[in-house]
């Protein structure tokens, strides 16, 4: 990209200028005051704008089907952004294309590890074939019903396409989506009306779209028994109830939120994590798709708990149905006092700005999508200072993903103790996983802590008739591959964590003595490398050495002649990485050796 200043000579054209327009148009117009002061104020204007420059990115993408020269330096103009530095943002994400398009529509086809195994790279050749201008994508988080595809349409919205009732997307699904401009609707959830769901009581059974139905049906009710307890009680309720953050990390949310309230003299700020790029993960999709007032309640309820009186939803951009149900539910809350300057009649303020990522898994870490917020590239920062007291902007910050968030309104309503009482005593609650791969009913699942492995699977129907159990990858590709010995292991944080492995984001995918798992180690070796932000150097360099290894197995060398790399290359990831991509990054692999998956990965002897 040339010119990398103001006045390149590319110009904007009017649909992008309108684009950038749009997405800032909430602040006024930009003054520069030729003054000893424009240095100072040149330093506040930069921080109350710079944070649009994502929302501005995406207008770009959108109106001309990519980053122009001249949409770039206009966005940059407007936004007292160096173009260096927005150039920098804008070739980080996937889903920015910085070359003018071939087509109107791009076509991403996820080549992930569930869609893989069900047809996702003959998918490709096909559409490939039929003049659709396709890109391989990492997990788009529609693991229950791949092969997946999002497309982005040039003027026009994004659209998922998937499989529906378990019947395989192809190119002629793909083209009529394309022409009806609409995403397959909404899956359906495997435990609908099962009595005991707690998170997913109302998912398949409420109107998405609908905030009358969602109060019909027990909504917003925690919001007024948080504002009769008051902040300090709600907090207490949740210590009370041992919630602990459902993102991997486990950390007890009550002891975080604290961390944030007793912060004073200076503004407080709550983010929903809702980049959920883990492949195999989708649980937090089917809550906000299914359910998405509930999303916006809980958010309120923890807001105004931590003394914030700005929330942030930062969701994965593959996510366009879940995008415009949130966006919906925002206005609607908004337009009935239930956000604002008064929320339900409290005197008290919170409001909720909603953004989209734009395709890096890496702004599932939470220092990452502060970056990537505040118009940066989404790259983690060093702890400490951790976000209770640094996070959004500086400021004290409670950061929750959708699930951990959405345990809240149980947790009000009943009471932390009754809460306490479920699952186990470590691990209290109930947890929802994300079944997938060779299972007869993939899909979003909600159980008690303790439930084991089996009983999920089971759940899921078992695998289909005539296949047997080869591995199950456990909490994602940062997570582990166990066997079928494990099939009577509790998942609760304890038992697994006694067992060396994670639960993670909650995917449960199960692979059978069909499946390639040489190409799936591979690929997942493969994502972390692409993913890795390159910001430090074990991770960087590491990520990119463990799939060479990977490679040179697949062309002759032995487990025996690489082994001892590997562990090297895993000790100094996980020991010197300054996020958790680096750390888990040979997890999956090498808990592939251990069990035997790679046997044969030299060609001398079965797979």
């Amino acid at each position: 990209m040339p010119d990398l200043h103001f006045g390149a000579t590319d110009e904007a054209t009017d649909a992008e200028r309108a684009g950038v327009d749009t997405a800032i148009a909430s602040l006024g117009p930009v003054v520069l005051w030729e003054s000893e002061r424009l240095v100072y104020g040149g330093r506040d204007r930069t921080r109350e704008r710079r944070h649009l420059l994502l929302p501005a990115l995406h207008a770009l993408q959108r109106s001309a089907g990519w980053i122009s020269p001249g949409g770039l330096d206009y966005a940059c103009a407007q936004l007292e952004v160096p173009p260096a530095e927005g150039y920098g943002v804008a070739t980080f994400y996937h889903l920015f294309t910085h070359e003018p398009p071939a087509a109107a529509d791009t076509v991403h086809v996820c080549d992930d590890v569930a869609c893989r195994i069900v047809g996702a790279l003959e998918l490709i050749d096909n559409l490939v074939a039929d003049g659709h201008h396709v890109k391989a994508s990492p997990c788009l988080g529609q693991c229950e019903r791949g092969p997946a595809v999002l497309v982005q349409r040039t003027g026009g919205e994004d659209i998922t396409v998937a499989s529906v009732d378990g019947e395989p997307v192809g190119v002629a699904e793909v083209t009529a989506a394309i022409g009806s401009g609409a995403s397959t609707p909404s899956v359906t959830l495997p435990q609908a009306g099962d009595p005991g769901l707690r998170l997913l009581a109302r998912v398949g059974v409420v109107d998405p779209t609908s905030l009358e139905d969602y109060r019909a049906h027990g909504g917003y009710r925690a919001l007024e028994a948080s504002l009769t307890m008051g902040p300090d009680q709600v907090i207490a309720e949740v210590t009370t109830a041992g919630l602990s953050g459902r993102g991997g990390a486990a950390f007890p949310t009550g002891i975080k939120w604290r961390g944030v309230a007793d912060q004073e003299g200076r503004p407080h700020h709550l983010v929903c994590n809702a980049d959920e790029s883990e492949p195999g993960t989708f649980k937090d999709r089917v809550v906000m798709e299914g359910d998405p007032f509930s999303l916006i309640e809980a958010m309120t309820v923890a807001g105004l708990a931590v003394g914030a009186e700005q929330g942030w939803l930062y969701i994965r951009g593959e996510y366009p149905v879940a995008t415009d149900r949130l966006g919906h539910a925002i206005t609607e809350a908004r337009a009935a006092g239930l956000l604002g300057d008064d929320v339900s009649g409290s005197g008290r303020r919170f409001d909720i700005s909603l953004r989209s990522g734009a395709g890096a898994y890496i702004c599932g870490e939470e220092t990452a999508l502060f970056n990537s917020l505040e118009g940066f590239r989404g790259e983690p920062r060093n702890k400490p200072p951790f976000p209770t007291t640094h996070g959004l902007f500086g400021e004290p910050t409670a950061i929750n993903n959708v699930e951990t968030l959405v345990n809240v309104l149980p947790i009000v309503l009943g009471g932390g103790a009754a809460y306490a009482a479920e699952g186990t005593e470590r691990s209290p609650g109930t947890k929802l996983f994300c079944l997938s791969g060779r299972v007869v009913r993939p899909g979003t699942y909600e159980v008690e802590f303790g439930a084991t492995l089996r009983d999920l699977i089971d759940l899921a129907g078992g695998l289909p008739e005539g296949r047997s159990l080869r591995t199950v990858m456990l909490g994602g590709a940062a997570g582990s591959f166990v066997g079928p010995d494990s099939l009577d292991l509790p998942l609760t944080l304890e038992a697994t964590r006694d067992a060396g492995v994670s639960l993670g984001s909650g995917v449960i995918m199960v692979f059978d003595e069909t499946d390639d798992l040489v190409d799936t180690v591979r690929r997942i070796a493969e994502f972390f490398r692409d993913e890795s932000c390159g910001q430090c150097v074990p991770c960087r360099v590491g990520t990119v050495r463990q799939e060479e290894v990977l490679v040179r197995l697949g062309r002759g060398s032995t487990v025996d002649d690489e082994r001892d790399l590997l562990d090297d290359l895993a000790a100094v990831m996980k020991d010197a990485s300054i996020c958790g991509l680096g750390q888990t990054a040979s997890g999956a692999v090498l808990s592939a050796l251990d069990l035997g998956l790679l046997v044969g990965i030299d060609g001398r002897g079965p797979r």
